[in-house]
């Protein structure tokens, strides 16, 4: 897990198919964070394994492996316990969150989503996961 101290810059994996929305969330998190912005599942789990991610977005829909496999498959080990996980997603029913909190996300956002509020929340995340370590 990386370390928490205030000088260290953490690093956001995003995970998405949608090249315009990897753009989205790089711009907005890119003045405050290193931002790893990949397309698909399997480079995801090739980055947390070389890269110290500090907290993890994903993509409910992608093809072949989606983000709720995904999700699971990173919660299965034992390493990535602690990992912050938000699902950023259009797929916004009840039945669609429930669906991410059980594959293990740790907060669930729908598309289109609010700069500020994801801001608010990876910091959030972030400093209540430096407490935990």
């Amino acid at each position: 897990m990386p370390s928490s101290s205030p000088d260290s810059i953490h690093t956001v994996l995003v995970v998405d198919d949608s090249a315009v929305i990897r753009d989205l969330i790089q711009t907005a998190l890119s003045p405050k964070y290193r931002v790893l912005a990949l397309s698909n599942a399997v480079d995801a789990l090739a980055a947390i394994y070389h890269e110290q991610i500090s907290i993890l977005l994903l993509d409910v829909l992608m093809p072949e492996i989606d983000g709720l496999e995904l999700c699971r498959t990173i919660r299965n080990l034992p390493q990535f316990h602690q990992l912050p996980i938000i699902m950023i997603t259009a797929k916004d029913s009840l039945f669609d969150k429930v669906q991410g909190r059980l594959a293990g996300a740790t907060e669930y956002l729908t598309k289109p989503f609010n700069a500020c509020q994801l801001l608010q929340t990876i910091e959030r995340l972030i400093e209540i996961n430096s407490l935990k370590n």
